[in-house]
């Protein structure tokens, strides 16, 4: 199903839920706009963004969860696509971006917390976490939440985190992608970067 992927050594995946904000943050980060629907579920596969002239791939996977009109077992066969895509290509994904809509995480994380039930965006983080791919979780649509680091400390604590979020902001980035304020997840996959020594594609964020 995910066959298109350019061949590259170096790449940087953003995962989330569906209608979090993936694309609009891709667009921002690359400055190419791709379909984006209005009803969660639009993008089936990968959409990649590469540089012909570099080594390097910027790929936004399918949102994955609840999607509105989108039987079951599609669902299914996305996650698993996804959860393949990420194990096949490990060792070329130098970060992760979890998307995570700010307003609405913690709510949707404590409503399938239970115990045979591992919300979705917690596994997808200690997941990647197992896969050794360093992780940036953003946080987006911070324009619509009042409490900020009420809510940013609520989130390090439902990932295993220990509060407060300010001493995570490698791993923890505020956004609000719709208005290009970016720069908290541009920081820390910089230095995620240069923690790996890729600084030649810090010019990339």
């Amino acid at each position: 199903m995910f066959e298109s992927r350019p061949d590259r050594s170096a790449e940087v995946v953003l995962v989330g839920r569906s209608n979090v904000g993936k694309s609009t943050l891709m667009r921002e980060l690359t400055g190419h706009t791709f379909d984006t629907g209005q009803r969660p579920g639009v993008t089936r596969q990968p959409n990649h963004y590469d540089w012909t002239s570099e080594d390097f791939v910027i790929t936004d996977l399918p949102g994955f969860g609840f999607m509105s009109g989108v039987p079951d077992d599609v669902r299914e066969e996305i996650k698993t696509e996804i959860v393949r895509y990420l194990e096949t290509h490990a060792e070329e994904i130098l970060t992760a971006i979890l998307v995570v809509d700010g307003k609405a995480v913690i709510d949707i994380i404590d409503r399938h917390s239970g115990p045979d039930e591992i919300p979705h965006d917690v596994e997808m983080f200690h997941f990647l976490q197992e896969l050794e791919i360093p992780v940036v979780v953003a946080v987006n649509k911070m324009d619509k939440v009042d409490d900020e680091d009420e809510r940013l400390d609520a989130l390090c604590d439902r990932l295993g985190l220990y509060p407060p979020w300010k001493q995570w902001q490698d791993t923890i980035a505020p956004i609000t992608a719709k208005r290009g304020s970016i720069d908290a997840l541009t920081d820390a996959v910089g230095d995620n970067l240069h923690d790996q020594q890729r600084d030649d594609l810090l010019k990339f964020f």
